[in-house]
């Protein structure tokens, strides 16, 4: 097994098919998507308990106001059988999946460099579904603790190593498309909420009893699905040869300061050291942090901007709707549309942008993300003050799209800077940025959202200055941008320290007639599509899914 699993058994050459590891990774990071959507458990579990009368009981938190109060619920909640938990003690799962997502990245990603993507694939797999089995005996008794232990801690860590397993062996395999081979991962991270989430909905309609929602049978099949997708796409991994490249494909002669493309590797223990690590770290940190909090607050924050004017009542404030519960009910459906939009362009957004930065460059990427989502913000301040929905849906439509591309784009930029030999680890530490931004820009949306509706300003007034000060996080990310230069060459690895560090990570070079890339034998291309159908048609149920949510928008 020990064989089985390592490095060495998966390094191959130029005979192997490399449009086959795509959708390997495809099929890990759909799976690990789901942590996105997990809020559709959220209303489900906090009716799980019911009385004899058959309505709910009571939350544990029942009756909080303040943070205080309600951190005591949470405490109560965790260990109580007796009362239902809230949305605010269900939440903490998010911030467990992506504080455990860059702290595990950053912890391991050296060890995943020389351990191969295979071992890091499966021990992902062990902890994500293993989590969601943990999960599924915690609404099972009804303990909260064992929710958070097992999605959100166990796997949290399994979201950190699947995240990142192929980040590395996708950039080593399309040195020429570095963009459009990470893009095509990542964006199955954003989709995997738009394929789990329908389908968890009809797997808790189908188990769902009067006193029960079916919500812990729901977790025990989504475990077992992914897991036969993701040791599938884990066992599908394969690590080119350390002299191995494309056929016809002339690598850049030297690092250039228009390009910035480095032909020499910087280790993990330099990589921090750089100004460019803590500047890129910013740039995703403000990139992240300007778009999370409001792409997360979407449907309400829609809904309070616009009122009536989205169900033809446009005399009527949000103010008014709130109080009737049909027209919230129309109101929700038209944001929930608003959502699947969003969505839609968050995912795409991750492939067409990564691919645009082969072309463009990633600093220029990056400088059209920074200028351009600062114009929409301002375009989205305006438009909500002049009930332009059109404009404001779109405003949100490219935001989502450049959230989604930073993160595609990121590892590219990385590789270019640091070289390919660490690029998974940096990456997996530069992930700390996500992290923070995670929590810095909800805390920051809610706050001023919070703080205007106490000061009594109407609905559609709360989000103008929200926008502004997003704006300006943009342009914080544009200047750090603009300060990225070449890595100097001390911080460079030597020809003798890269041999070392190409052995220790059980490279190879193979002879030199499997160096090159060869045109891909008839069985390889059969199972290269066999391959991207597996992934494909699970990815167009979700969007047919979102679009029919989305076509509410229109109507």
């Amino acid at each position: 097994m020990a064989g089985f699993l390592s490095k060495e058994r998966i390094i191959t050459g130029g005979n192997f098919n490399r449009w086959l590891i795509p959708p390997a990774a495809l099929a890990v990071h759909l799976c690990i998507g789901m942590a996105y959507g997990f809020s559709v458990f959220w209303k489900p579990l906090g009716n799980a308990l019911v009385g004899d009368d058959g309505k709910p009981l009571a939350a544990c938190a029942a009756g909080a106001v303040t943070v205080a109060d309600k951190l005591s619920g949470t405490w109560r909640a965790l260990f109580a059988t007796d009362c239902n938990w809230t949305q605010f003690d269900l939440g903490w799962m998010y911030t467990l999946f992506f504080v455990l997502l860059g702290c595990s990245a950053a912890l391991w990603g050296g060890w995943l460099e020389r351990a191969g993507p295979r071992k890091a694939g499966l021990v992902a797999t062990v902890c994500w579904c293993g989590g969601l089995l943990i999960s599924a005996l915690g609404v099972y008794t009804h303990q909260l603790w064992m929710m958070w232990l097992g999605s959100g801690v166990i796997g949290g860590i399994g979201l950190g190593l699947g995240y990142i397993s192929p980040v590395s062996t996708l950039i080593k395999w399309f040195p020429d498309r570095r963009g459009m081979a990470t893009g095509m991962a990542i964006m199955g991270f954003g989709g995997g909420a738009m394929i789990g989430s329908p389908l968890a909905t009809k797997l808790m309609s189908y188990f769902a009893t009067p006193v029960a929602p079916g919500v812990w049978q729901t977790f025990v099949v989504l475990a077992v699905i992914y897991a036969v997708f993701m040791l599938c796409g884990s066992l599908g991994y394969r690590v080119p040869a350390s002299d191995w490249k494309p056929a016809n494909w002339v690598p850049p002669a030297k690092s250039t300061s228009s390009g910035m493309i480095a032909t020499r590797h910087v280790h993990i223990n330099q990589a921090h050291k750089t100004p460019q690590f803590w500047l890129l770290w910013l740039i995703l940190c403000m990139n992240v942090s300007a778009s999370i909090g409001i792409i997360g607050a979407a449907a309400p924050m829609l809904q309070e901007t616009f009122g009536g004017a989205l169900i033809d009542q446009g005399s009527l404030s949000f103010a008014d709707i709130k109080k009737d519960d049909v027209l919230i009910a129309s109101l929700a459906a038209v944001g929930a549309g608003f959502v699947g939009l969003v969505s839609l362009f968050n995912i795409f957004g991750r492939f067409a942008w990564a691919t645009s930065s082969d072309k463009l460059g990633r600093k220029t990427t990056y400088s059209i993300f920074f200028i351009l989502g600062a114009l929409m913000y301002v375009a989205a301040a305006w438009a909500a003050g002049a009930k332009s929905l059109a404009v404001f849906v779109g405003a949100f439509c490219i935001i989502a799209s450049m959230y989604g591309g930073g993160f595609a784009t990121i590892p590219a930029y990385l590789a270019d800077m640091f070289g390919t030999q660490f690029v998974g680890a940096i990456h997996g530490r530069l992930l700390t940025a996500w992290s923070t931004a995670g929590i810095l820009g909800p805390v920051i949306v809610n706050y001023m959202h919070d703080m205007r509706l106490e000061a009594q300003v109407p609905f559609d007034q709360v989000y103008g200055p929200i926008f502004y000060v997003l704006a300006g996080m943009l342009v914080i990310g544009f200047v750090a941008n603009l300060l990225v230069r070449p890595v100097a060459s001390k911080h460079f690895m030597t020809d003798a320290e890269l041999a070392e560090e190409k052995k220790l990570a059980h490279e190879k070079v193979l002879p030199s007639s499997a160096s090159q890339a060869k045109a891909a034998s008839g069985g390889s291309r059969v199972l290269a599509v066999f391959a991207w159908l597996a992934v494909g048609i699970p990815v167009s149920y979700g969007i047919w899914s979102t679009l029919q949510k989305a076509w509410a928008l229109f109507h």
